[in-house]
């Protein structure tokens, strides 16, 4: 009886010209696709504390390269007679126990604490980059001989390595300081090569380059790091302020920098003789290290959450 009554009934068509046929699955390839970078860049661009960050690290950097356009009042030239003093014309910061310009030593102190910065990260970024992605890519018995010796580095303490070892050497540099604290660095930026490697070397452009006939080595070189490259450039950017704090808690324990060498870390070291008597002197080079440290951290942050996928996808 249902099917009869089903049969029955009528049934209305539209006529086609009321409904026409739109291509809405179409793919609009008016637009050029859009880079992981350019993408990165744009979340980037959006974020104050991207701003603030690179603006202060820009200053930090130029400070450091021309100290003498900041300070015409040479660090070395120090009185006793100014022993402690406080801020006067041309002094805006005051004077430091040995009678130093506080501020013309905080202007030229960014020079070694930025050099040794920039340097370790270099050398653990490049080190650990080639270390990682062929430890990753290549695999079997090269992977685990790097993963093992990098165990036994990561398994050290940077700080503790880099005191036991300064101890010993008979010349103490940024460049040397830069080398020591790399060493015991660069497992960490290696890891995570490695393993952002193990995860790309399978994809289909992989595939597809391999059954071309393109070699494995120009494959890394060409499609895998570039595709695997992103986190360690945002660990990089937050070790460099780390860097620079290790540099600082090396000079500060007296086996970093020498004495004659200007730092923010020897500022510290020799500051806190007079903590009691005249703090601010202490407190000046502690906040230019500070300001320093959280601008690169607060860089760091913003290319993570920029060059994270997840992150992406959440806003």
């Amino acid at each position: 009886m249902q099917n009869r009554n089903y049969r029955s009934q009528e049934h209305y068509v539209a006529p086609l010209e009321d409904t026409p046929i739109a291509p809405i699955d179409r793919l609009d390839d008016s637009e050029k696709a859009r880079s992981t970078w350019a993408d990165a860049w744009d979340s980037m661009r959006r974020r104050p504390s991207f701003w603030i960050s690179s603006a202060l690290i820009v200053l930090i950097l130029v400070v450091a390269a021309f100290p003498g356009l900041f300070a015409q009042v040479s660090p070395t030239s120090c009185q006793l007679a100014n022993s402690n003093g406080g801020p006067e014309a041309g002094h805006p910061l005051g004077f430091t126990r040995q009678g130093c310009d506080v501020y013309s030593r905080i202007i030229f102190g960014a020079q070694a604490s930025v050099i040794v910065g920039v340097l370790a990260t270099l050398l653990v970024t490049i080190t650990g980059v080639i270390v990682g992605a062929l430890a990753g890519f290549y695999g079997g018995f090269l992977d685990t001989f790097v993963s093992r010796i990098g165990d036994i580095f990561f398994a050290i303490p940077t700080v503790l390595g880099a005191i036991v070892l300064m101890s010993v050497l008979p010349e103490r540099t940024p460049v040397t300081v830069a080398l020591v604290l790399a060493v015991f660095a660069w497992p960490q930026i290696a890891r995570i090569m490695r393993g952002a490697v193990l995860s790309a070397r399978n994809s289909d452009y992989v595939m597809a380059s391999t059954a071309l006939g393109v070699s494995k080595f120009r494959i890394l070189l060409r499609h895998v790091v570039p595709n695997s490259i992103a986190p360690v450039i945002v660990v990089a950017t937050i070790s460099l302020g780390t860097f620079i704090v290790a540099e600082a808690t090396l000079s500060f324990l007296g086996i970093g920098l020498p004495g004659s060498v200007m730092s923010w870390g020897n500022d510290i070291s020799q500051a806190q003789t007079s903590i009691r008597t005249n703090p601010q002197i202490l407190l000046y080079p502690s906040a230019a290290l500070s300001i320093t440290v959280l601008s690169f951290l607060m860089l760091g942050d913003v290319v993570r959450d920029a060059l994270d996928p997840a992150a992406r996808a959440r806003r």
